[in-house]
């Protein structure tokens, strides 16, 4: 028997939920192999100091995603993995250039994954998501994203939601449906290089309008609306990439009344807005028959799920686009899809998000520790930094020699709408796949290149 007693005590949320991450985290780590027996669950319970009911959530949680198994009078055992597959090349980090999810950040969304897509995979009664989908999507997951929608006030209902392969495609298939070249497009100084890329591709011109730490400005807004023709705004709500501004209630409802005021397609990019604790109402809630929404799945879990949710305002508008849509992409992977409706039916999205959360906020602290104090501007929940660089100071250089010590560092010029007006700042990612140690030196390099003698410094690297 292993006598394995993990170490909650430090843990924030639910105790259940602590012990099953400790529980993946040593499974992952080996410290827990395949066939061992697990301490009773009274026996655990005693050793922890906690009630026996939480042990029990807590081993059925991790058998419910496939860590272990019961095996009666017995007791619990580690469950067994599938033999590795040969590997076919080094190990490659991806794009690190991409703001991404801390991807070690609780040790179970591997094995929520393994233990939805087996349950999706053996099924008796429905069929395996290999086939292609309707246009739109499945319409059990059309339902999931509309149920999700509708919590956080959103008016919809299955059919004026789209599955889609993420939030570029819903981006894409927005232009493409709903815009015509030399349309105006109204967006924050700084903004998303997708967006920007795609309004270059389909002849959009975009239109900075002025912002402050919450974002863009209502009464800038109105402004601009006055003096050229706007037909649609791009908005960021929570946690905008690249600055990390979010727009309070009030700021929401405002910028919503000048949608209305102007007859503006509203383009709410809410990538970023599940990750709060509690999530402040969406744009679209205080605009509905403006807004197009988009909820998408890479920033609060994981890229490598290319899912998003995308609100129309009406029936018509939504299968106009979902045409656009299978065009470009057919369908979003119906596997992924299906796991992630799955996850949000049983709770495991949210307790994946919440372990995100944790994540980040941990990082956030060692931030707080390395760099100067109001050196840089973030969300508690987010992942990315908006670092503002003092005069003569060389994004672009700084960023290359970060990069070489594993952060991801991006300068502002890449989000600058105008070019004209940018200044120099960094976007830097401190999520994906470093690990505190490294992101802890990196942060402390990034300090030394931002510090008084950062000229001097940054010549040296």
């Amino acid at each position: 028997m292993q006598n394995w007693i993990p170490d909650i005590h430090a843990a924030q949320g639910p105790k259940y939920l602590a012990i099953a991450q400790a529980l993946a985290r040593d499974i992952e780590a080996g410290i827990l192999s395949a066939g061992e027996r697990l301490l009773p669950q009274r026996a655990l319970a005693e050793a922890l100091g906690v009630d026996l009911t939480t042990v029990t959530r807590a081993y059925g949680e991790a058998q419910r995603i496939g860590l272990i198994e019961g095996n009666g009078r017995r007791g619990s055992f580690v469950r067994a993995r599938a033999a590795r597959s040969p590997a076919l090349g080094e190990s490659d980090p991806g794009d690190v250039g991409m703001n991404a999810p801390p991807d070690a950040f609780g040790g179970t969304l591997k094995a929520a994954f393994l233990a939805s897509a087996e349950a999706l995979l053996t099924s008796e009664f429905t069929p395996a998501p290999f086939q292609y989908q309707r246009v739109g999507g499945s319409p059990a997951v059309r339902q999931v994203g509309a149920a999700l929608l509708a919590q956080r006030s959103i008016p919809c209902e299955e059919d004026t939601v789209l599955v889609l392969a993420g939030g570029q495609n819903a981006l894409h298939a927005i232009f493409s449906a709903e815009l015509r070249p030399g349309d105006r497009l109204a967006v924050c100084p700084f903004a998303y290089p997708g967006l920007i890329s795609l309004a270059r591709r389909f002849g959009i011109g975009l239109h900075a309008v002025a912002s402050d730490e919450q974002g863009m400005l209502p009464e800038a807004l109105d402004a601009a609306c006055a003096s050229t023709p706007i037909r649609a705004v791009y908005l960021v709500p929570t946690n905008d990439n690249p600055t990390t501004s979010t727009m309070t209630v009030e700021r929401r409802k405002a910028m919503a009344a000048m949608v209305e005021k102007h007859g503006l397609l509203l383009i709410e990019d809410d990538a970023y807005g599940l990750l709060p604790e509690q999530p402040l109402p969406p744009i679209t809630s205080f605009a509905p028959d403006h807004g197009w929404h988009i909820a998408s799945v890479s920033k609060i879990l994981t890229p490598g799920l290319r899912v998003a949710w995308l609100r129309a305002p009406d029936v018509a508008k939504a299968w106009r686009l979902a045409a656009d849509m299978h065009e470009t992409a057919i369908m979003a992977p119906p596997l992924n899809a299906a796991v992630v409706a799955d996850w949000v039916r049983s709770g495991v999205f949210q307790r994946l998000a919440g372990e995100v959360r944790e994540e980040a906020r941990q990082r956030q602290a060692l931030a707080r520790k390395c760099l100067p104090h109001g050196s840089f501007q973030s969300r508690e929940e987010g992942y990315h930094l908006w670092i503002p660089l003092p005069e003569g100071a060389d994004p672009r250089h700084i960023a290359d020699a970060l990069r070489q010590h594993g952060l991801s560092a991006i300068a502002s010029d890449a989000f600058a709408v105008e070019r004209s007006a940018t200044i120099p700042a960094l976007r830097v990612s401190i999520g994906g796949s470093i690990s505190r140690e490294r992101l802890q030196r990196g942060l402390l390099l990034l300090a030394a290149l931002i510090g008084p003698e950062a000229t001097r410094k940054i010549s040296l690297v």
